[in-house]
């Protein structure tokens, strides 16, 4: 009795969620000012939806089950990630403004982009920006994290205070060390702020960065070194490692894959930088002779770029060339580090 009215009630249930989700949508395409579309839309996905979880099929209802409990989480990153990368890439190739195109322009904006002497010397610094974060950042934060499983005293006080940089906003961050370089390190060192010229203002925007993001970096190595076992460090010590050995043929071997984790998000957010950029100089800074032009944004690195053409500069199909530009950078810097870094892991 029960398979048979779920018979029933399944298909006319998939038709008529499908049908109100689609006159949902043709409303709000032709520009309709009736407020039922939203109930219409939700309605007729859960309708939908109830009407496939009634399907009289056992062998298939437990992929469906599983189907309608993801479906929140994939039509989210498919409404915020997929489909806004997919518009993206089509409307760098028009005059987008924001709001509608008119032409169809090619890779005229692709062109462009590569005549411009800023957009390569953002292009230059970002990845000079992103070696040495990747470094240094790394370098320190695993030295913290030495430091914090050493057994020292008040090691968890010393855990919170190098992890509480990264809880301040960029945009806040980048105006409290902005009042330090202008005013603090002046007083200090007699001398002119190191946000006036564009070599002393990139190691400014290094020092903040690695300041802010060490301490995290340092919780996840943190958390590689205290998951050795100890009796295998114990094996080591009765072996007669020292300290230093210890650490160079065991901790880092076993770790390696927290190296890989820490490499790639170092990687990934130095590339992205933008906040503290924006905050601390707001690209500003000087090239004398680039590609025989004087440029003025000689800190400007490439997020803050696009963001300046887009927003400042009201050029959104421009900004958007170079957004599918940085991603395909950020793609392809990414999965070469990754494949490296695992094939580093298997050597270790």
């Amino acid at each position: 009795m029960e398979n048979t009215l779920n018979k029933l009630l399944s298909p006319i249930l998939l038709v008529v969620g499908l049908a109100q989700v689609v006159i949902a949508l043709v409303m709000d395409i032709a520009g309709s000012k009736s407020e039922i579309r939203g109930a219409m839309l939700v309605l007729g996905i859960v309708l939908f939806f109830i009407g496939l979880y009634l399907v009289p099929t056992q062998k298939h209802h437990r992929k469906i089950v599983y189907v309608i409990f993801l479906f929140p989480l994939l039509f989210t990153f498919a409404v915020t990630v997929i489909i806004p990368l997919v518009l993206g890439i089509c409307y760098s190739f028009t005059d987008w403004t924001g709001i509608k195109f008119s032409n169809v322009v090619g890779l005229s904006n692709y062109t462009t982009m590569f005549k411009d002497p800023a957009f390569i010397w953002s292009i230059l610094i970002t990845f000079i920006f992103v070696a040495l974060n990747m470094i240094l950042i790394n370098l320190i934060g695993f030295l913290l994290a030495l430091l914090c499983t050493s057994g020292l005293k008040g090691g968890g006080f010393f855990r919170a205070s190098y992890f509480l940089p990264n809880l301040i906003g960029g945009i806040v961050l980048g105006y409290i060390w902005q009042f330090v370089f202008n005013n603090v390190a002046i007083k200090m060192t007699n001398n002119i702020s190191w946000l006036v010229q564009s070599k002393t203002a990139l190691m400014a925007i290094v020092v903040v960065y690695i300041w802010q993001y060490g301490g995290y970096i340092m919780l996840i190595y943190i958390t590689g070194l205290t998951q050795i076992p100890g009796d295998v460090l114990e094996a080591a010590r009765i072996d007669g490692a020292n300290p230093v050995q210890t650490l160079f043929k065991v901790k880092i071997p076993m770790i390696a894959s927290t190296f890989t984790i820490c490499t790639f998000l170092t990687l990934t957010n130095a590339f992205k930088q933008f906040d503290v950029n924006m905050a601390l100089t707001n690209g500003a800074g000087s090239v004398p002779d680039f590609m025989g032009n004087y440029l003025s944004n000689g800190t400007q690195m490439l997020a803050l770029n696009i963001y300046n053409t887009a927003i400042s500069k009201n050029n959104y199909a421009l900004g958007q060339a170079k957004a599918v530009f940085f991603f395909i950078i950020l793609a392809i810097v990414s999965l070469i580090q990754v494949r490296v870094s695992n094939k580093k892991e298997v050597e270790l």
